[in-house]
């Protein structure tokens, strides 16, 4: 195939990128890419830990697609492996470990989300237990021996465990090890990963020149941001705009971003050219709130489509501007002269994902019965005949509660 110039490739790699290590023997390896007409192999590790992803999961996939994209190599190794020991990075306690059962099945759906953004016709999906796992006690022993404490304790995280006096078990040295052994293994060109994953990415650095492989180049990307602008995106922090979500919920989740977000997201998460980028960070800052409409119709349109997008656009303004019940808003029957808990009707009805969500909206003033908002977890509702109920949960979910 014939690969863009390297300067070419370098503006789209370098899009969002925080660091690449080192950044000139990129640039050599594009160089050598173009000479030989061979694509490069860019690997992405992933643990599936979780069987959802979210639009900070997407970062990193779009930059392996913008790799796709250019004519190189996508690797994307599930940590079937590595995911059963448990990785530290950018926490106080360690990861709990997984059940094989468990590592599969999120695999799946990993894949299944992360199908996506990626190009399945140009991308390999491998398992590093493959490769890891047959691996004998004296093997680790051998591998250990590239690496000293010293550079161990360089990362961060361990570094400022051990100055706090809390405990680092040694199988925690050995993740490195493990991920690093990847690189090997693959003999990967570049590895992609979070900020949070540089001393890990540099580990495969080393094990491969250890090994008398060319080492790989490290690219760092940014942890996106979630939606209440502080806090990274984290199902946790319920502040994630999930890429499985339906379209009105990730429309309007989107708009809910602060504005010093807009530009940061378009980089980041969208397919908007790197040419349209500047264009986009002026109407950013002198008009936010339709640049953030224009931010929303794209994210949804990539996961969506063109037509739902432009549907959800209109549900947000009748919903949210105008403040109508949307024509399409689920209809629940009850019985004149019954009596029921509304969390129990909006749980039934599936408007949130637990009683607890339930209560914290509750206390939020996120629920409301035909505009009066409900801040009583055990509020209930005697029916009586002819009653006809707008129930709001949240800024976008409606039902309509009827009586017969």
């Amino acid at each position: 195939m014939s690969f863009l110039s390297v300067d070419e490739q370098m503006a789209v790699i370098k899009r969002g990128t925080v660091e690449i290590v080192p950044e000139e023997e990129l640039k050599e390896k594009l160089t050598k890419s173009r000479k030989t007409n061979t694509p490069l192999r860019i690997k992405l590790g992933v643990d599936p830990t979780r069987p959802d992803l979210h639009l900070g999961h997407s970062v990193i996939l779009r930059k392996l697609r913008q790799f796709q994209d250019l004519g190189h190599e996508a690797i994307l190794i599930i940590g079937g492996f590595t995911a059963m020991i448990g990785d530290p990075t950018g926490q106080n306690k360690t990861r709990p470990p997984l059940t094989d059962a468990e590592v599969q099945e999120n695999a799946e759906n990993y894949i299944e989300q992360a199908k996506k953004i990626l190009d399945p016709s140009k991308t390999t999906i491998v398992n590093n237990n493959d490769w890891l796992g047959p691996i004998t006690f004296m093997d680790v022993i051998r591998l250990s021996s590239k690496l000293t404490v010293a550079r161990m304790i360089e990362r961060d995280d361990f570094s400022k465990r051990y100055q706090n006096n809390e405990p680092i078990s040694l199988h925690e040295f050995l993740y490195p090890l493990a991920q690093g052994q990847d690189s090997v293994h693959l003999k990967s060109d570049v590895e992609l990963g979070g900020t949070d994953q540089k001393f890990n990415l540099l580990v495969g650095r080393d094990l491969q020149r250890a090994d008398g492989i060319d080492p790989q180049v490290c690219l760092m990307m940014p942890l996106l941001v979630g939606t209440d602008g502080s806090m990274k995106m984290s199902k946790s922090y319920d502040n994630y705009i999930g890429i499985d979500e339906p379209a009105n919920e990730m429309y309007g989740k989107s708009l809910s971003i602060p504005d010093e977000l807009i530009y940061p997201y378009f980089e980041l998460v969208t397919d908007i050219s790197v040419d349209e980028l500047p264009a986009i960070k002026q109407k950013a800052e002198t008009d936010p709130r339709n640049t953030k409409h224009q931010l929303a119709f794209t994210i949804t349109r990539m996961y969506h489509g063109e037509e739902a997008a432009v549907a959800a656009r209109k549900h947000f303004e009748e919903t949210v501007i105008k403040k109508n019940i949307p024509d399409d808003a689920p209809v629940f029957t009850f019985d004149a002269g019954s009596e029921h808990r509304l969390m129990d009707i909006i749980s039934d009805a599936g408007l949130t994902s637990s009683n607890g969500e339930t209560k914290r909206m509750m206390k939020q003033g996120g629920v409301s019965i035909n505009e009066e908002k409900i801040n009583d977890p055990n509020h209930a509702i005697i029916f009586t005949a002819g009653d006809e109920l707008e129930l709001k949960v949240g800024k976008r979910k409606y039902a309509r509660l009827i009586s017969s």
